[in-house]
């Protein structure tokens, strides 16, 4: 829980990850077995060497930015003004705190007027009343407070995605105790709230990838009544633009299930999730073989829509230690899938061989 907290306390926008790739390369640096590597883009990946070389990899994908300010040149001496990267309505703007973060700490903000974009119609820049001047390029965020939690509940100014990639790097920490038989990895991604740039860049160009990957992309999603908080990590099937690979999404939900008979603790769900459209479709596109893991966010975006105000992103504690559990499982049984739906066919031939001399006897 001290990933998840601490991870989700560092301030983050698109296009100003810095903080963030600043604790990853802590967490690496504590941890020997872990190898961490970069391309020209920003993108992170760590990695864990399996025991057997030649294993297809096992690659788990988060991306590191909210959407955010990012400061840019002061109009005054108490007036600021800042782009606004992601996806926020713009009912949501107008007299919200802020909080900037930059080499001399934190300075709080209030939005004073907004511009919103042609292209996607949210707001994409703003002019701030701010306590102090602040340096051009820090990141601002909502101010809803670092992580915390109460009553089962994990409350932040961001979990979409950096609750996602603590999961991963609990993963991690677990894992390089005693490594798994297959290569595992962690790619963290730059400026997906601003349309996945990070991770197309990382396709088009994949240093860090490879075709051979099993790529699971994580998600904070925003919750549904048919995938509701508290019912565990969901395997997400689809979002609101494609549906994922049906081999590695069965393999997945048939691991979930094993786990859930040998841990009573563990939950998880089977759901497509519309919300919103997530990297697992970049992937996808790509020629990646992608599939999802997430859990149900609540106040997506940071857009309390029942009070009509920003308020904190939360997620339900047991989802998210119920994702950690099925991250480490299938990084510890990956190696047993096989491209080809070979145990879907098994179970439906299996029925087919029983019955298939009635179709035989009664075809006429």
């Amino acid at each position: 829980m001290d990933i998840l907290s601490e991870l989700c306390s560092c301030p983050t926008a698109p296009f100003a990850e810095h903080l963030v790739v600043a604790f990853v390369r802590e967490f690496v640096a504590r941890h020997p077995r872990l190898k961490l590597s970069s391309d020209r883009f920003g993108n992170l990946l760590i990695e864990l060497p399996g025991k057997v070389r030649g294993d297809p990899r096992w690659v788990f994908t988060a991306h590191m930015d909210h959407p955010g300010f990012i400061a840019g040149k002061m109009l005054d001496g108490k007036t600021l003004w800042a782009a606004f990267r992601g996806g926020v309505r713009a009912e949501f703007f107008k007299g919200s705190r802020v909080r900037f973060f930059d080499a001399g700490g934190e300075v709080l903000a209030t939005v004073r007027e907004f511009t919103v974009g042609k292209d996607r119609g949210y707001p994409e820049r703003a002019e701030l009343t701010v306590s102090r001047p602040v340096t051009a390029g820090s990141p601002g965020m909502w101010d809803q407070g670092e992580g915390r939690i109460k009553g089962g509940k994990f409350f932040s100014r961001v979990c979409d995605d950096l609750a996602g990639a603590a999961a991963a790097l609990a993963m991690l920490s677990e894992l390089a105790t005693r490594p798994p038989r297959s290569a595992v990895a962690v790619l963290l991604t730059r400026a997906e709230e601003e349309g996945f740039i990070g991770a197309i860049a990382a396709s088009l160009e994949p240093k860090l990838l490879r075709k051979s990957d099993r790529v699971v992309a994580i998600e904070c999603s925003a919750m549904q009544p048919y995938a509701p908080q508290g019912k565990g990590a969901i395997i997400r099937v689809g979002d609101r633009t494609s549906v994922f690979n049906s081999d590695l999404s069965y393999f997945i939900t048939q691991q979930a299930a094993t786990l859930a008979k040998r841990d009573k603790g563990f939950q998880y769900q089977r759901a497509l999730m519309p919300g919103g459209t997530c990297e697992a479709t970049v992937y996808d596109i790509y020629g990646f073989t992608a599939a999802s893991i997430c859990i149900a966010l609540g106040n997506y975006h940071n857009m309390d829509v029942a009070k009509k105000k920003i308020g904190p992103e939360f997620i339900d504690v047991d989802d998210w230690k119920s994702m950690v559990k099925l991250f480490v499982h299938l990084a510890r049984t990956g190696h047993e899938w096989r491209p080809g739906h070979h145990l879907l066919k098994a179970r439906v031939e299996k029925r087919f061989s029983k019955l298939k001399g009635l179709l035989e006897s009664s075809a006429g």
